[in-house]
């Protein structure tokens, strides 16, 4: 199996990396922490910006072995890098910008051809633009291009998205999914925004004070200790991913299966079998000890209570099992108390339908086969 495969060490003044991971190819593998966690070293030590000790491999090609004495210089490892700031040149066009980037594949080949490329990142209107008429989310678009077309052997994605506002966000953020699910080159994404991250990653590195401190599809890991400090309690939940197993025309809402129930949720132009991951908040779960009646809560899952965990000096998390997956509740000790929770306990998990965050993943099309997100926040 392709992979990134990572066992570094590498100092930045008093900052000490050690990093070591191993994540499948392709797909998007995201560097996740705090600012000053070490994320940006990684990309740079895999890009062969910082010198490192260890070892780098990327679908089975050597760049770096210390114990062997190789190191592939910079220039031949066939990086494509995105940075915060889209970095293009302000005296060409967009066309002129991509075509620097053909020019850099050398004789590289097989990623995408600049038709493709155009295509997908929908750049066809702006080619006679200058930079300076772009908007920030055209210019990373752009930068996406220019990336491609040197035909890398993986692309380096640093914050791409954190120099644009919330909106121009929201722009790019399609593309990136298109890119993920079309592109045939590995990509390394580095974020410190976990709503970013859950949309994109397929496979989720941890990193923390200078190592990583988990690793894994983000289905398995939202429960990791490390992970629920790094983002907080407002962001802690469960993640879910499913294929849709119904869709009501006459309400809209889509079913996916989960335990012995359903989970129901509006998702705009979703079909049967789309695939989809789901940010199930824990503030967002309510526990009943009896089967709820005569309620707006669309979403009644029989459940058992498999732990409960203290958060805080008022709250418990309570992990819930459905069928064979975990939902997520936030509880004060005092429902603890007067329910009678208890691990083992039968009890039912409530949702709101409106409080579901739903975003298509690899596998989820449009009609004419394009992969693309359909957000469902509602």
């Amino acid at each position: 199996m392709n992979s990134i495969e990572v066992d570094i060490r590498a100092s930045r003044g008093a900052f000490r990396l050690e990093a070591r991971f191993h994540a499948p190819t392709p797909g998007v593998v995201s560097l996740y922490g705090p600012s000053g966690a070490g994320k940006s070293t990684i990309v740079n030590a895999l890009a062969g910006l910082v010198a490192a000790t260890g070892t780098i491999r990327v679908d089975g090609e050597t760049w770096l072995d210390s114990a062997a004495s190789i190191d592939v210089p910079a220039h031949q490892r066939g990086i494509g890098y995105v940075f915060q700031d889209a970095r293009l040149f302000p005296h060409l066009d967009v066309a002129g910008n991509l075509a620097y980037g053909e020019r850099r594949a050398g004789s590289r080949s097989g990623v995408a051809t600049a038709g493709e490329v155009i295509d997908l990142l929908g750049l066809a209107p702006l080619l006679d633009r200058r930079v300076h008429r772009l908007s920030g989310g055209e210019r990373q678009r752009v930068a996406l291009g220019r990336a491609l077309l040197a035909q890398p052997r993986l692309l380096l994605l640093d914050e791409p998205l954190a120099s644009i506002d919330a909106a121009r966000r929201e722009e790019v953020l399609p593309y990136l999914l298109r890119l993920r699910d079309a592109a045939r080159v590995p990509m390394l994404h580095v974020s410190h925004q976990y709503d970013e991250v859950l949309r994109l990653a397929t496979h989720l590195v941890l990193v923390d004070r200078g190592q990583v401190a988990a690793e894994g599809a983000p289905s398995g890991l939202f429960m990791d200790a490390t992970l629920r400090r790094l983002i907080g309690p407002d962001g802690v939940g469960a993640v879910l991913e499913s294929r849709v197993g119904e869709v009501d025309a006459a309400t809209g809402l889509i079913a996916l299966p989960l335990g012995a129930g359903h989970l129901r949720l509006s998702q705009p132009g979703a079909r049967v079998g789309d695939r989809l991951r789901l940010h199930i908040l824990a503030r967002d779960v309510i526990v009943a000890t009896e089967e709820p009646r005569s309620l707006s809560v669309r979403n009644a899952l029989p459940a058992v209570v498999a732990a409960l965990e203290d958060e805080s000096d008022e709250d418990v998390l309570a992990m819930l099992a459905v069928g064979s997956e975990m939902l997520m509740a936030r509880i004060t000790r005092a429902a603890v108390r007067e329910l009678g929770l208890a691990p083992g306990m039968d009890v039912w998990a409530l949702v709101k339908a409106a409080s579901l965050r739903g975003h298509a993943y690899a596998g989820g099309r449009d009609d004419d086969g394009v992969p693309a997100p359909r957000p469902a926040t509602t």
